[in-house]
Formats: structure tokens, sequence, C-alpha cells
């Protein structure tokens, strides 16, 4: 993490393997896989709200119609934005019209098989449209089109980008994302161009070497020599103009995803439960993509894991699983529990097992499955302490005395919420400083005031304002004895 932290974001990618005109008939919509795209996105919301973007490729289009259609927006509700506008464009079609799938291809943008969509969370540098990806790379040969989106942080940009130019590329600008998008677009040209004279000879009439190379273009290949220099965390999601689409993950693992995929739909996100909800699938059908592998999806709907890069050691990266991810995924929900238990030897050393004047409590509401693995293993330890105290008392053990043993439990409270109306838009910073300290509000007349000590479990990386100008300053007006902080999250410390 000694890189700036850019790109924590999120993706998605599906492939209808069915003509339109099946979805048509057993959903009642062409527009079945963008409905199935703005859930996945929706879904996934929580990793990125400062921007989003799609892009959809029809399949065997006609020349001089248009095949590739993109949408961006930065906006407050980016989602929102741009399938509002897509979604407008179908309002005045007839049902009649959207049963004439080959004339709604023709006539309409995003009525494509092959789509992507992309979450931007930038924590680093401007928020322009510019920005915010899918980013395209054009051209009249169909499958020379790239269409890129990514959730990576590269940490070697500068090295890759001074390769293009020792190509004989010129860049247009040095942004990580552009530079990656020409890196794999000079192996996709240089892959055409060897397919190219590789049939030229054998008398094949230009359209039907196009198909040619469409069926024998190796994408693997491609991103092996593309990829061979990436330092960083990524995961990529591609298309080509043709129709072939790909998504490849990190040799360490470090960026999430997973794919999905039946005899109707191959489907690639960053978050299993996306998938899981929209498709109405189970857990075990999902897969995840394996480190240094790439998803690859033919123009013919077939698909396979492949990999492009040697596996290296996993490590998996703390900020997605514990900030980005949803917790409804098994996996991130128990670890944040075991992530919690793992605190619950440390935090009754520090109260001294003092059960009766210690109330528990976590915040924010992110927090609450970790403070539910805290919980259940101070319970199991005070099972344990009630234990030692019964045996050693042996027969002198008085009935009152057994009582107020078995009587003890952790006390459980709800203190910190967030005021979730409150916005400290006033610029003025003295104004803007007395309101964040307000953004947290707290249940008064539980704590016994100078008497009970509150442990408050934090389940946060990025808390170190929040915690200082809000939650403390908001918890101290509860007259605790004192305050432990708890926090279930590893801190990012010397980088």
């Amino acid at each position: 993490m000694s890189d700036a932290i850019k790109h924590e974001c999120g993706i998605a990618l599906i492939r209808l393997r069915k003509p339109l005109e099946h979805y048509h008939e057993t959903y009642g919509t062409p527009l079945y896989g963008l409905n199935k795209l703005y859930l996945l996105m929706q879904k996934q919301h929580n990793r990125g709200q400062d921007g989003a973007g799609i892009a959809t490729i029809k399949l065997d289009t006609p020349p001089g119609h248009r095949y590739i259609s993109r949408k961006r927006s930065n906006g407050n509700k980016p989602i929102r934005e741009i399938f509002d506008e897509v979604y407008g464009k179908f309002k005045d079609v007839t049902p009649e019209q959207m049963a004439d799938i080959k004339q709604l291809k023709l006539d309409k943008a995003y009525v494509g098989e092959v789509m992507m969509g992309h979450l931007r969370y930038g924590t680093h540098g401007m928020n322009s449209i510019e920005q915010c990806h899918p980013f395209l790379r054009s051209s009249n040969w169909l499958c020379r089109n790239l269409i890129l989106a990514g959730n990576f942080n590269l940490t070697n940009v500068d090295e890759i980008f001074e390769e293009l130019v020792q190509l004989g590329q010129y860049p247009k600008e040095q942004s990580d994302t552009v530079t990656v998008l020409e890196k794999i677009g000079h192996f996709l040209d240089d892959e055409v161009e060897r397919n190219f004279r590789f049939y030229k000879d054998d008398g094949l009439a230009k359209p039907q070497l196009n198909d040619t190379i469409f069926r024998n273009l190796d994408l693997q290949r491609v991103l092996r020599r593309a990829s061979k220099d990436f330092d960083g965390g990524y995961v990529m999601e591609g298309l080509l103009g043709h129709g072939d689409a790909f998504v490849m993950r990190d040799p360490r693992g470090i960026r999430p995803c997973y794919w999905y995929a039946d005899d109707e739909v191959v489907v690639a996100a960053s978050e299993r439960p996306a998938i899981q909800t929209a498709f109405d699938v189970r857990f075990d059908d999902i897969q995840e993509l394996k480190p240094g592998h790439a998803l690859i999806i033919r123009k013919d709907g077939s698909y396979s894991e492949l990999p492009f890069a040697e596996p290296l050691e996993q490590t998996p990266c703390s900020f997605e699983r514990i900030y980005f991810s949803r917790g409804t995924d098994r996996d991130i929900y128990l670890e944040r529990k075991a992530l919690g238990a793992s605190l619950a030897k440390q935090v009754l050393q520090d109260v001294d097992y003092d059960f009766k004047h210690t109330v528990f409590s976590y915040i924010p509401n992110t927090a609450e499955t970790a403070f539910m693995g805290m919980m259940e293993e101070i319970e199991r330890e005070l099972n344990t302490y009630k234990q030692k105290q019964i045996l050693g008392k042996g027969s002198d053990l008085a009935p009152e005395e057994l009582e107020r043993i078995m009587s003890l439990r952790p006390r459980m409270e709800k203190l910190a919420v967030k005021d979730q109306k409150l916005r400290t838009f006033i610029t003025d910073d003295a104004s803007r400083g007395e309101l964040v300290s307000h953004v947290y509000d707290v249940t008064y007349g539980i704590i016994k005031n100078d008497v009970d000590t509150l442990v408050l479990l934090d389940d946060s990386i990025v808390r170190g304002t929040t915690l200082h100008d809000s939650i403390l300053r908001i918890t101290s007006r509860l007259r605790t004895k004192r305050i432990i902080i708890v926090s279930s999250a590893p801190q990012i410390r010397f980088p």
C-alpha cells in the first residue's frame, strides 16, 4: 500500500450465449442482458459512487451500422443516470417493434449480446468524466476495437508507458488506464497482423479472411504478452469489437473476481453475492477466477479459464475485503466474524473481566458482523471464566454466589448511531468542524456515569478524522469511566 490508493472499483461483464430472440420469448424482453447488468451494478454500488460506465457490443452487425455503444457518468447517481438515458431510448418503442429483434438491433443502441459495466471509487486525483471507465480504443478493423475497464493499481505505470514509447507508440496521456489499454491494444494489433499474414495466402476473400481471424485469434497469447510487465493488483475486463471478451486477474490474487456460466449466460463480477442475487444461483455454482488466469469468452459463446501468468504467493488486499466487499458474501462474512473474535481475549484482559461495569457496542453499522464475532467469543470466554469460578469455590459455593456467577452476561447496547440526514456541506471551517462532531448521535441514559467502561468496536481502516472529530467527541458525552476503541481492521502503517 505504499502507492496512492487510486482504483478500488467494481466490474461486471455479461455475455448472452443465445440469440436475443430467446430472451424475448423466455423473459419477455430483448433487454434481458441490460436489465441484469443494471442489477449487477446496483448490487455492487458499495464499490464506487464517484462514477460509472457501461459498454455493449452487437454481434454480426452489417457494415455501416453502429455496433459499439458506450455511456459514462460522473454525476451524483451515476448508475441511475446511465440507465435512465439507456432505457429512455426505448420509451416510444411498441411491443411489435420490440419483437422485431433484427430491426431493433439496427435501430437502437445498447441492444447487444456482450456488455460490461464499471463502478469507480476515486480516492485520488480528479473526478472528471474522462476518468470514468470503460475506455475505448477505436479502429476500422472490427477485431482491433478494444474496450477496457478495471479495478486495478499498477505500481510501474511509468515503465510500461516508456515501453510503449520505445515500441513507437505516441500515447495521448500517461494515465494508468490509457497505458494499459494501449499495451493490450498493441499486442492485439500484432496478433491480428500475425493471423492476417498467415491466412492471406490461402486465397480467402477479405470478408472470409476476417471470419478466419476471428476464429483463430489467440486472446490468451495477447494477454500473456501484454501483461508480462504488469506489477500490482488488478482485475481487468475487455471487449473486442467482433465479440470476444475477457476478464483477467493478477497473479497474486490481490483484487477479487468471480464468474458463473450456464447455457444462457457467462457473467463475471467483483462480488459473488451480486451474481447470486442477479441470476438466482447458489454459492457453489460460482467460481472464483484463479490468480494469473483469464476468463476468455469467444465470439461463438464458448468460454474457458486459461492461465496468462504464473500464479505467485497469494496476497489478497485487506482494503478490498474489509472496506469494499459486501458482507453478504459467505467468505467475507465469516472473515469479519473471525476478525472480531480474535479481539475478545485482549478486550477482556483490558476490562479485567469486569462484566458488571463494561458495556460493549459498535460503530458503524458495517461493524455489526465483527461485533457479533467478538461477542460470541466473549461469551465462550465468559463460560470458561464461570467454570473456573465455580470449580474454584468447590463445596463452599453458596447458592447466592452460584446465582451471581451464572447471571453474569456481557452488556451489549446500541449506543452510537450515524445521523444519515446530516450533511456537512458548510465551507466555513469552524462551522463545518462543529457539524462533523455531530455526524454521530448517542443513546443517553444507559451508561452509569463515571462507573462504566465503554468498549466500542470499529471496522474501518480509514476512520482517523471521523474517530477523532466525531465518534470520540460524541461518545464522551456519555460520561463513561473510560472508552476503549477496538478495531477489527489492521492498520496500514509504515508502508
